[in-house]
């Protein structure tokens, strides 16, 4: 293994982590969950999925730990030998490849939807893409170091929109608790879970620590910290809202900001300021599965240039950016991913470490001097 000027620390693992898993998920959650609960218990669902996400989390920087200064591309053929290896590196390409164009395509549909109206798809598709590579062409740190700034705007934009929306809030829509016992809670369990999609990053990023030890903190604060602000936007979407009103809305999160304003206050309506820093917050999802595509095509198939690789991927992200013909197909296109993350990033793992101690592949102990090249 070689030093890298790419390796992060863990704060930095906890930035990227925490900014590939808000995206979209955020905005449509209130709607998925409510749909599938049925009942106010629908923050119960949110805290469950958190835990199990944390534990699936733990999981597969376990396995990463194992193979120090690798990434999960490169460490399947010592576990499943080259041909399996090259089978199952290719789907979780295939996966970042298209959770990128789904997130380009989100990003095209709420721009139409409430900021230019009369702009095609494919301009707004385009730009983002162009945008995106000038950014990643910088590497790892320069991503890291753009969203590290607007992380903390986006989650103070967002804190002081539901402190503003307190008004509105009716803590009766949150009632009764577990009043259809605790099947319903359940239920909000897969749509719950599959908003954490983001943290399988974890499967590259590891490689890429100072301190390999501390990836299970890294992990935990970062998937805990997605919870606690999944759970207080549930709980005010829903408090402000109410059930019946969130399961006929599309955004229900944009809707709640866009519910209420405050006058003589600096701003008065916060809709569109709230919209550009989250079509942000989209993009940085978009812009750390573009890159970590492109770490998985030069890993598997032992290329150099990653540059090269980041270029030759835009086509092939417009294309099926535009493949969904509405809104509709592509939140379907959405669900389908979910689908496809809990096999490749639920069981698969499990699966890896499990042949991992069967034969003996990896280590127990992870050495902090295996640093991945970046």
């Amino acid at each position: 293994m070689k030093q890298s000027t790419s390796n992060i620390n863990t704060s930095e693992v906890i930035i990227v982590v925490i900014n590939s898993i808000l995206g979209a998920g955020i905005l449509t959650l209130p709607r998925t969950i409510s749909k599938a609960v049925g009942t106010p218990d629908v923050w119960i669902s949110v805290i469950l999925s958190g835990l199990i996400v944390t534990t699936i989390s733990i999981l597969l920087v376990t396995l990463c730990r194992r193979f120090p200064g690798k990434t999960v591309f490169e460490f399947i053929p010592e576990i499943t030998g080259q041909w399996i290896a090259y089978l199952l590196g290719l789907l979780i390409i295939v996966y970042f490849v298209v959770l990128c164009s789904f997130e380009v395509r989100v990003m095209a549909e709420i721009t139409s939807m409430y900021i230019l109206e009369r702009t095609p798809t494919w301009v707004t598709i385009m730009v983002s893409l162009w945008i995106g590579i000038y950014m990643l062409t910088g590497g790892l740190k320069v991503i890291i170091r753009v969203f590290s700034i607007v992380l903390p705007v986006t989650l103070a934009l967002l804190a002081l929109v539901f402190l503003l929306s307190s008004k509105m809030f009716e803590l009766n829509n949150l009632r009764p608790l577990l009043g259809d016992g605790f099947m319903p809670v359940l239920k909000g369990l897969k749509p719950s879970c599959l908003s954490y999609s983001g943290y399988e990053v974890l499967l590259i990023i590891t490689a890429y620590m100072v301190d390999v030890k501390a990836s299970n903190k890294a992990a935990i604060y970062s998937i805990l910290s997605c919870t606690i602000i999944y759970l207080v936007t549930i709980v005010t979407v829903v408090g402000n809202l109410s059930l019946p009103g969130i399961q006929t809305r599309m955004w229900p999160t944009f809707d709640m900001v866009r519910s209420f304003e405050i006058e003589g206050f600096l701003f008065e309506r916060y809709e569109s300021l709230f919209i550009v820093f989250w079509l942000m917050q989209i993009f940085a999802t978009y812009a750390f599965k573009h890159y970590f595509a492109a770490i998985g095509v030069r890993d598997l198939f032992r290329l150099k240039n990653i540059t090269s690789i980041q270029f030759a991927m835009l086509p092939v992200l417009y294309v099926i950016a535009y493949l969904p013909k509405n809104l509709e197909e592509t939140l379907a296109l959405g669900d389908f991913l979910g689908n496809m993350s809990i096999f490749l990033f639920g069981l698969l793992p499990l699966l890896l470490l499990i042949i991992s101690f069967i034969r003996k592949k990896g280590g127990k102990q992870a050495s902090s001097e295996a640093i991945k090249v970046g």
